[in-house]
Order: C-alpha cells, then sequence, then structure tokens
C-alpha cells in the first residue's frame, strides 16, 4: 500500500498546474524560434552589400592586408569570437582577422561600464596593431549608435583605411560613418532592446559569411574541405586522416600515416600527388 501511494500521479489540480506551465514554456520557446525564422531573410536581404564589402576585402588581403573586427558589448563579442576562430579553421596565422571588444579583453567575460561611449579609446586600440591602408576595419554595432565604433570609423577613414560595419537599423550613424555598410534589419526583438537575441543572431551569420567567403578567395578551401585547418585535437585529426583518405583512395591507416608525416591535409594530398605525377612519368 505505501509503494502504491508513492507511484500513484498527482492530484488532478497539481497535474494541471504542470500541464499549464509546460504550455506556457513551450509558447514561449515557439514564439523565440518564430522570431528566429525571420532573421535568416533579413540577411537575405543584405546579400548585395555583404558582396560589395567583401569584393573589396579580398584584394587587400591578397596584398598582406588584415581584417579587424571592432565592437562593445554582444557585437564585440562575435567579432572575436569569429575571428578566433579563422586560424582552427582556416589555417591563417593569428592577427590576420583580429576581433576588438571596446573595454579591452576583460570585458569578454564582464560588461565594463561606459566603455562603449569612449570616441577616443577604438583607434588608440587599432593603432596598437600598427594598422595601416591594406587593412579593413568593420564596426560592429546593433544599433548603430555606439560612440566607440563610429569614432572609431571616422578615424579610419580620415586614415585611408577601408571600412564595413554590421548594424540592425537602417540609416545609423555607424552606416553614415562606414563605407560599406551592411544593414540587417531584424526587427524588434522578443524581449524589447536585448539585442543579443536575432540581432546578435543576424551579425553572427554575417559575419560568418564575410570571413568563409573571404578565406575561400584566398585559397583556404578546397572544394567545401578544410585542407588547413589546425589539427589541434583527435576529432580534427581523425576528420583529417578520413579527408586524406577520401581524396587520395587510401586506406584510413595509409592516409594517417600521411597526415602524421606531413601535419595538414593539403601537404598530404599535394605529396601524394605530386609522387604519384613522379611514378607515371
Amino acid at each position: 500500500f505505501f509503494f502504491f501511494l508513492m507511484i500513484r500521479r498527482p492530484p488532478r489540480s497539481t497535474q494541471s498546474r504542470s500541464s499549464a506551465a509546460s504550455d506556457v514554456y513551450k509558447r514561449q520557446l515557439q514564439n523565440i524560434n518564430r522570431e528566429d525564422q525571420t532573421v535568416p531573410l533579413a540577411v537575405e536581404k543584405a546579400i548585395p552589400q555583404i558582396e560589395q564589402l567583401v569584393s573589396q576585402i579580398v584584394p587587400r588581403m591578397k596584398r598582406g592586408g588584415r581584417l579587424f573586427y571592432i565592437g562593445a558589448g554582444t557585437s564585440g563579442r562575435l567579432g572575436i569570437v569569429d575571428a578566433s576562430e579563422c586560424p582552427p579553421t582556416f589555417g591563417v596565422e593569428h592577427g590576420i582577422v583580429v576581433g576588438i571588444i571596446a573595454g579591452g579583453d576583460k570585458a569578454i567575460r564582464k560588461a565594463v561600464e561606459f566603455a562603449e561611449d569612449s570616441e577616443e579609446q577604438a583607434w588608440k586600440d587599432l593603432d596598437e596593431f600598427l594598422i595601416n591602408e591594406n587593412d579593413t576595419v568593420v564596426g560592429i554595432a546593433a544599433s548603430g549608435t555606439t560612440p566607440y565604433v563610429i569614432a572609431g570609423l571616422k578615424k579610419c577613414n580620415e586614415k585611408g583605411i577601408l571600412t564595413g560595419s554590421i548594424t540592425c537599423n537602417k540609416g545609423s550613424p555607424v552606416a553614415e560613418a562606414s563605407q560599406y555598410p551592411i544593414e540587417v534589419v531584424v526587427g524588434p526583438e522578443f524581449v524589447t532592446g536585448s539585442t543579443r537575441m536575432k540581432s546578435g543572431t543576424a551579425q553572427k551569420l554575417v559575419l560568418n559569411m564575410i570571413s568563409t567567403s573571404i578565406m575561400i578567395q584566398m585559397g583556404r578551401v578546397r572544394g567545401n574541405r578544410m585542407v588547413d585547418m589546425q589539427l589541434s585535437n583527435n576529432k580534427l585529426v581523425d576528420r583529417g586522416t578520413k579527408m586524406v583518405s577520401q581524396e587520395t583512395g587510401l586506406s584510413y591507416s595509409e592516409a594517417k600515416e600521411l597526415l602524421d608525416k606531413h601535419g595538414s591535409v593539403r601537404k598530404s594530398v599535394d605529396s601524394y600527388n605530386q609522387e604519384k605525377q613522379n611514378s607515371q612519368q
């Protein structure tokens, strides 16, 4: 009898409250997801603007230029995420794509009060990298009104440095301060003013498109394969081995031996193809 008491269902009133709470959670999540689904469509409308900026960045980077992202809060963090993922994904050196956040690295984890309001700090931060005319600076600001970003872009324009921007409002001061603005209008946030939501998602998608398309044009992708990725863990070594195997027709163990020898998918495949060509001559 005691066991029955322990496993029987709760009273109907408790079930109803639980079911009602579950329905509330479900509706909230569905509504957030419904709003999120509008973001890729907004990004699609901005593709012509993204194309214009990328087409200007690529030749500069082929001449040795670098790509800088500047922003505050969520926008700054997203720039840092994109920049930090370029070396392991595409095998480029650290410092080719650089993310800078208002308030410095400590602002990555904890907000720094009033850092975004400085009109001098952005250029000081950029100047530490000896920025020059071959480089590009992309300002990221959901609202398009961040003083740190606006002032940084204006200074870059004065110095003859290519500027772009990613905002989520039309005709913002940040867009006006950049030579190649990208405006992804996502509309009101599910939580009013919380630009880490749709605006942040839109900015991340655009950053993905910018850096990936640049790296493809720089020859850092072969087909759709990350042939220059850094083999920094067992998962990536396994993935690289499978790439080499697929590209060469070698067995997994043979491909692994070749990858261990050369240290990269590109070098392994190129070496195999060269040896094969030499043997046929």
